[in-house]
């Protein structure tokens, strides 16, 4: 077990390659103010190519953001860009009303610890079991706790993301593409963050495993107090747990409001989105369930 041990701190180390002084969380209190995420005038370009530009997004503290668009309109882009894995090419970012455009969050304004990312299809280290996954951001920010610790923490993010607690020593190829959703889950909410994001989190679930998540989504809301960053193309997760949707198209976020707002908007692709065939069976299915 040791030995094992051994070589799961030294992947993980490798996997980081970061020095352990650089990885420890400064203190700060929890963010009171409305918007922990402004976005301002931002433009990404790969190339020749402008995926956004002149973006702007505000997004209020405590709601579940829903965020749609076309193919090619870089949702995806947008939230990396927030998290600091896509560099814009212009405009400004602040997350917990500091900027993270020029700077990076982990050494010199200490936020990537207080917000958790699941991409799409888990992402976990195929490597790793689950538990070990959970516990990959606690040896990033915490490389002084000790195992006990870091091993009960996982337990219980395991169990918190709807998993049972054996699922700790499973690898993820022994997991279906759900439980991989959930423990992906879990790692992201390893750190107790403030800010959740979430890309695509349904895709490839059946009906009754989307919403099952979507349920767990909302119930972490409200319990952990989060703020939610929802990538999706799912309209029944939008109608279900979204306070507000985003909508981006012709390089910008070009409506945000509740359904209902967006509804009145008489931008083409919104009216095609939420009054296309899959949009009146999500109306119809959240008025059966309203009803």
């Amino acid at each position: 077990m040791s030995e094992n041990k051994t070589a799961v701190d030294a992947l993980v180390d490798q996997m980081l390659d970061q020095n352990p002084r650089q990885r420890e969380p400064r203190e700060h209190e929890r963010f009171r103010g409305d918007y922990p995420i402004v976005v301002r005038g931002l433009e990404n370009c790969f190339g020749e190519q402008k995926v956004h530009e002149d973006l702007s997004l505000e997004v209020n503290r405590g709601e579940i953001l829903g965020v749609v668009g076309g193919s090619g309109t870089g949702k995806s882009v947008l939230m990396r860009s927030i998290i600091g894995l896509q560099t814009p090419s212009a405009g400004d970012i602040e997350v917990f009303g500091r900027s993270i455009t020029d700077a990076r969050p982990d050494e010199e304004i200490g936020v990537r610890n207080r917000w958790g990312v699941l991409f799409q299809g888990g992402a976990l280290f195929s490597t790793l079991t689950v538990g070990e996954n959970v516990e990959v951001p606690l040896r990033q920010f915490y490389p002084e706790m000790s195992t006990r610790m870091r091993e009960e923490i996982a337990r219980y993010k395991v169990i918190l993301s709807g998993l049972p607690e054996e699922a700790c020593s499973k690898f993820p190829s022994e997991l279906s593409g759900g439980m991989r959703k959930r423990a992906g889950l879990a790692r992201a909410l390893a750190l107790d963050p403030e800010l959740l994001f979430l890309d695509e989190p349904t895709a490839g679930l059946d009906p009754i495993g989307a919403a099952a998540f979507d349920r767990l989504t909302r119930e972490l809301k409200e319990t952990l107090g989060l703020t939610v960053f929802l990538i999706t193309h799912d309209l029944d997760t939008l109608y279900e747990i979204c306070d507000r949707v985003a909508v981006l198209a012709d390089r910008q976020v070009i409506a945000v409001g509740t359904i209902p707002e967006l509804l009145e908007t008489d931008h083409p692709w919104i009216d095609e989105y939420f009054n296309g065939p899959r949009g009146r069976a999500a109306q119809a299915s959240q008025a059966r369930a309203g009803g």
